[in-house]
């Protein structure tokens, strides 16, 4: 069953977010990964949730997204999105 990241991000401080930005693809590639939706602009329909940049990964399966995740290549430039934002990010089976 396909799996999802979902993320989103409050970034802080946007030249270290871009470096961040460049690196990661790759390592999303690297695990079969696949971006659906990378930044855009929000809409709030309902409640009071207001993201200020989404993303979200689709894998093949749970087990490569946590793979992706807990890979030594996202582990070593996960510490450039942290310095750049804060983040609140899930991963969930979907269709």
């Amino acid at each position: 069953m396909k799996a999802y990241i979902i993320a989103d991000i409050d970034v802080f401080d946007s030249d270290l977010y871009k470096n961040y930005q460049t690196k990661t693809p790759k390592t999303v590639k690297k695990y079969g990964g696949n971006f659906v939706v990378r930044g855009g602009s929000p809409k709030k329909l309902e409640g009071d949730w207001e993201p200020s940049r989404l993303v979200v990964i689709e894998f093949e399966n749970v087990e490569a997204a946590r793979e992706w995740y807990f890979s030594e290549e996202y582990q070593s430039i996960l510490n450039i999105r942290q310095k750049a934002s804060n983040g609140r990010m899930v991963l969930v089976e979907g269709a």
